[in-house]
């Protein structure tokens, strides 16, 4: 696991070693695409052959066209996008030299659903959707499954959205590759 902020991170894994699952965790800025490759190549040395990358990082916020200035938009879309898209060319010569793997994104109902007092978001949104569907094929016929779960609904910590989000993301990992589907839907 990997974030900016370490210190949940750590909470997380030790919640995963008290449960005899092994953890590990990672400091990454999601708007630094050198960060980002970084840790991609660091991950693939110490642990091996990647198999599943998740990208679930975005800038959350309201914003408007009023109340968003250039620059943030710029920071906001190079998190929202700019790290998938850095994680996906990061990851896919290492998936792509096996014929195997899995791209997971994390999307949103405002990627289909925009709100203009969350157009940062919503274009983010939509640009992680843009590159699931658009690298569909591709990635398919290298072997690399990639995939969003466009999530339609707020999920907070602990509730019982989060487990079904994540049967989401565990049905996708697990498709047989002439079932591969390159997005679910999920309102909850």
């Amino acid at each position: 696991m990997a974030a900016r902020n370490t210190e949940k991170l750590k909470q997380i894994a030790d919640q995963f070693k008290e449960k005899g699952h092994p953890a590990s965790i990672a400091s990454v800025d999601a708007a630094n695409s050198e960060s980002i490759a970084q840790l991609v190549a660091d991950t693939a040395s110490r642990l091996g052959p990647i198999d599943t990358v998740h990208y679930n990082a975005a800038v959350m916020h309201p914003t408007s066209i009023d109340t968003l200035d250039p620059a943030g938009s710029q920071y906001d879309l190079s998190v929202n996008i700019g790290g998938a898209y850095a994680a996906i060319r990061a990851v896919v010569p290492l998936m792509g030299g096996r014929a195997q793997g899995t791209i997971l994104l994390t999307g949103g109902g405002f990627g289909l659903q925009p709100a203009p007092d969350y157009i940062a978001m919503s274009v983010g949104k939509a640009g992680l959707r843009a590159l699931a569907l658009g690298l569909f094929e591709d990635l398919k016929k290298r072997g690399i499954h990639i995939a969003t779960v466009t999530l339609c609904a707020n999920v907070e910590p602990g509730s019982e959205g989060v487990a079904a989000v994540a049967d989401e993301f565990f049905k996708l990992c697990n498709q047989e590759k002439d079932a591969w589907t390159a997005e679910t839907i999920l309102k909850l």
